[in-house]
């Protein structure tokens, strides 16, 4: 098993195990961390489950699709590696994924 980490506008980091084709957001919300709402349950529609992918991970979580990009687009908050969590699948590649959330999500 596997552990991803969600760092907090403050700082303040939460390690949670990897379940293989689960969510960011549904580990988010599943193992309760603070900035994670997941409103739409996943259809990409909302904005909040906002994360921000570490740079050195770009590559394994991939690019956001068009639907994801006008969605994260809109947050005045949105970096280049900006996703939502609810677009991001757990796999074992990802072991050690580290993401970082805004300060406020929309």
């Amino acid at each position: 098993m596997g552990t991803i980490t969600f760092i907090e506008y403050d700082g303040t980091t939460h390690d949670v195990d990897l379940v293989d084709g689960a969510s960011l957001m549904e580990l988010a919300t599943t193992n309760g961390i603070p900035g994670i709402d997941g409103d739409c349950g996943g259809e990409a529609s909302c904005g909040t489950c906002h994360v921000i992918v570490d740079a050195e991970w770009t590559s394994a979580t991939g690019t956001r699709s068009g639907e994801e990009s006008q969605m994260i687009e809109m947050s005045p908050e949105c970096e280049p590696h900006s996703r939502l969590a609810c677009q991001l699948k757990a796999c074992p590649s990802l072991d050690g994924l580290k993401v970082r959330l805004p300060e406020f999500q929309m």
